[in-house]
């Protein structure tokens, strides 16, 4: 006993360097997992087996549908987000660029169907013709959004819509998890040096009492594996507030802080994904656009119908049946063209009506602990093992440059 005293009286400076540098392992391992989690965005290395890329970004198809099952069966539904939209308001906001629209829309068809007479047709009678078309315009516009409201599930796709936003914007989609999981992945670098630390410390002890040299990468090894495993534990574990040994209470890191992350992931679905621009995109050019160009087709004919019972049938004698139904098809796709670029003007209006960052904080209150998880445990249940290996590796390799060190730094 006074030879292991005497030792590590003259190398307690090396020795006790020893904790440092394990709380120092469990700190550069778990950054270096929480790096590799989300990059890098593509592929780095040669394909398929030497290299790496961001856990997220790799699965960046389940993991956009995993946190859209989240968000569309449990948080939101199509119906929340158009229903609140008032077609009448939506027909006055853009009034004024549908007009601009609609006259330009007028003149193109009648001069592609009926060249040589619409421009033969006096000034007066041409200003007459889009008029009336204008004075329908924004009245058919409310009839389809009404339509739209009585059945969207058929021509919205929440879903994909989202899917296809986290997928197109995989940068995107790591935000999602990092803002919502921020202090948690804080937390777990964090623990790296606490736990690394203590660790260390009976690595230092049991080092001073027998100097095998194999200990320190068995404990860099432990420790790089060990600290990632409790801390992942710590952050979903317990889902209620216990009390360990009567001193301290926990609860899971990140079901702690529900009104916190409620407010993080909503602000940023609101802001990124669920948007006035996105949701009109979805709806006039989405998979189901087809049914909404129907829609609109159907009113043009009911328009065209009321107003020109009596002529229609000159007009049809006069561009031929079959061209007769091509152009309502035709101003049905140009006015499907120019929707998106007029429905901007109602985007301030429609953000304000759906209002969706406090529709998802209030339908975030009431999931259940289960449910609240799965709005990050996915990101750490991709292939986690990948990281706590990575974390164990590295601790080794760690540990094992520690021994040679200690060797040649000690007499």
């Amino acid at each position: 006993m006074d030879a292991i005293l005497d030792d590590f009286a003259r190398n307690w400076p090396i020795y006790c360097s020893i904790p440092v540098v394990a709380a120092l392992i469990g700190y550069v391992t778990k950054l270096l997992a929480i790096r590799m989690m989300f990059t890098p965005l593509e592929f780095v290395g040669i394909k398929p087996f030497l290299g790496w890329q961001g856990i997220v970004p790799k699965r960046a198809a389940r993991m956009a549908g995993i946190a859209c099952d989240t968000m569309t069966q449990q948080l939101i539904r199509p119906s929340d987000v158009v229903n609140r939209l008032d077609p009448e308001r939506i027909a006055r906001e853009i009034e004024k660029p549908l007009l601009a629209a609609v006259e330009q829309i007028v003149r193109d068809i009648a001069a592609e169907y009926q060249p040589g007479l619409w421009e033969s047709l006096p000034d007066r009678v041409q200003r007459m013709v889009i008029s009336r078309v204008q004075a329908e315009a924004p009245k058919m516009v409310a009839e389809v959004m009404t339509t739209i409201k009585q059945d969207v599930d058929s021509v919205f796709d929440l879903k994909d819509m989202v899917v296809t936003s986290l997928v197109k914007d995989k940068a995107l989609l790591n935000r999602i998890f990092q803002e919502a999981g921020r202090k948690e992945f804080r937390f777990i670098a964090h623990s790296g040096i606490y736990f690394g630390g203590l660790i260390g410390v009976v690595q230092m002890v049991v080092w001073v009492l027998f100097k095998i040299p194999i200990i320190m990468p068995l404990f860099g090894l432990f420790i790089g594996w060990f600290t990632d495993w409790l801390a992942l534990k710590m952050i979903f574990h317990p889902k209620q507030p216990v009390r360990y040994f009567g001193l301290f209470e926990w609860q899971g890191l990140f079901l702690k802080r529900r009104a916190e992350v409620s407010a993080a992931y909503a602000e940023l679905i609101a802001k990124e994904i669920i948007t006035p621009h996105n949701v009109i995109e979805a709806v006039l050019r989405g998979p189901l656009s087809d049914k909404v160009l129907a829609l609109i087709q159907r009113q043009v004919d009911l328009e065209l119908s009321r107003h020109a019972s009596v002529a229609k049938p000159l007009v049809v004698l006069a561009v031929g049946g079959k061209r007769y139904q091509a152009m309502k098809l035709r101003i049905s796709e140009q006015i499907m063209a120019r929707l998106p670029e007029t429905m901007r003007y109602i985007e301030d209006y429609a953000e304000d009506a759906m209002d969706i960052r406090n529709l998802l904080v209030n339908k975030m209150k009431e999931l259940d602990a289960e449910e609240f998880e799965g709005l990050l445990r996915p990101a750490f249940q991709q292939d986690e093992w990948i990281l706590i290996l990575t974390g164990a590796l590295l601790g080794g390799l760690v540990g094992e440059l520690q021994v040679q060190a200690v060797l040649l730094l000690t007499p």
